[in-house]
């Protein structure tokens, strides 16, 4: 706000401006427009803090900005240039508006009364790099670093006030790179993409930058916008967006770095999303299985009296031989492999053939007969099963060899069929 005297305001706060120079001005309403009382204005400041969330912009990034529902950022790129900056500021300071300029420090160089008029309208200045290299996603550091501080010496020499100069940058035509953002990052710089561009720095008509602004802010809702205020079409255009803006009841939010004597405006992480999750959408992918490590301890834990869902208060009342087991090893020794292992052809194989178990099971119900008339019948039935079963595990196991037959069995043979004939 622009005057000589001392303005006192119904609300709860005074505004002190003197020449160029504003101090503890408030987020202009349309109310507080002098001469426009049907201005857009800024409906509030947001103070943000770059360490915290250091990336934003949905156009590459997770998060952006935590705007409620149709609040708008208007950010502009590449400049100052006079012949066009100067016209953009005019219409934004006809309506109270407040934005975030990204300026190239070739351009701060050879106009720095630009820099110093969008500081003194109480915009937000951040840097561009020196000369907007369209290179940064393949630029060796030795190279993006002095276009990164060639920007920001070059901004801040322009301005009365070089803490002024907000710790925002924008890669030039948003070519990222991670070695870059992590540079930036590693100064406490946070990088700006934007959640829509209205397409003004390429050969459309203004009229085609106008319908491209409004049709992809209403497709997300709120966010922020891309422009540029060196373009003659942006210049034709940004009458007509910000007559939409406030015939579709958008709100415009300034941004503003947080400083020892500024925090950060209190948010939420969701909040930094542009369209959060809600309970009403399903998940889209199942968490991922952990991964488990075992151990390779040759001892297991003993189980202790909390693995029984037993209190300590009431260990008086288990059994005496529960008590005497509470003093065993803490470790109990892992069974070896041998104790496990069966034998081939040993009795246990042998009972765990089809065979072998229906034999069992007939066993077992020849024996529960309840009829005591049966009795021999029954021992007779469980003796020749339990032959059955002998013969079946003789025949599994390996037979011996056959013993040499013996001349005693041949003359008994021969006198007897003498007998016969005789």
């Amino acid at each position: 706000m622009i005057g000589s005297g001392v303005v006192l305001r119904t609300r709860s706060w005074i505004v002190l401006c003197l020449g160029f120079l504003t101090v503890g001005a408030p987020a202009a309403l349309a109310a507080d427009c002098p001469g426009h009382p049907d201005a857009l204005g800024t409906s509030r400041t947001l103070v943000v803090d770059p360490r915290e969330h250091p990336r934003i912009g949905t156009m590459q990034y997770r998060e952006t900005l935590p705007l409620k529902d149709h609040e708008v950022v208007l950010t502009f790129d590449d400049g100052p240039l006079p012949k066009y900056s100067n016209q953009v500021l005019k219409m934004l300071d006809d309506e109270c508006i407040k934005a975030t300029f990204f300026i190239i420090g070739s351009q701060a160089k050879a106009n720095p009364e630009g820099v110093r008029k969008l500081v003194a309208a109480g915009h937000t200045v951040g840097t561009h790099s020196m000369n907007h290299p369209l290179t940064f996603d393949r630029m060796p550091a030795e190279k993006f670093e002095p276009e990164i501080n060639g920007g920001i010496e070059w901004t801040s020499a322009a301005m009365t006030d070089p803490s002024k100069l907000a710790p925002f940058f924008r890669i030039p035509g948003l070519m990222r790179a991670e070695g870059v953002e992590n540079y930036l990052i590693s100064r406490g710089i946070q990088v700006w993409s934007a959640d829509f561009p209205a397409d003004d720095w390429r050969h459309v008509s203004s009229d085609r930058v106008y319908q491209l602004a409004i049709q992809r802010l209403e497709a997300k809702g709120k966010g922020i916008l891309l422009l540029h205020d060196i373009q003659a079409r942006t210049v034709a255009a940004l009458p007509k967006i910000i007559r939409d803006l406030k015939a579709r009841g958008y709100r415009i939010v300034h941004v503003v770095p947080a400083t020892p004597e500024r925090p950060a405006t209190p948010t939420t992480p969701v909040e930094w999303l542009l369209h959060p999750p809600t309970e009403t959408v399903p998940i889209a992918r199942w968490p991922s299985v952990p991964s488990f490590v075992f151990t390779q301890t040759r001892t297991l834990p003993a189980p202790a009296l909390a693995d029984l869902n037993a209190q300590t208060g009431h260990q008086p009342l288990l059994p005496r031989r529960t008590k005497g087991q509470l003093d065993v090893a803490s470790a109990l020794p892992v069974p070896g492999r041998a104790l496990f292992a069966i034998p081939e052809g040993s009795v246990e194989v042998l009972l765990s053939t089809t065979l072998s178990r229906r034999a069992a099971a007939r066993l077992a119900m020849a024996a529960e007969t309840p009829h005591a008339a049966r009795g021999k019948t029954a021992k007779g039935k469980i003796a020749r099963l339990q032959g059955r079963h002998i013969a079946h595990a003789a025949a599994a196991a390996p037979k011996p060899a056959a013993p040499a037959k013996s001349a005693t069995p041949r003359s008994t043979r021969v006198a007897t069929s003498a007998k016969k004939r005789a």
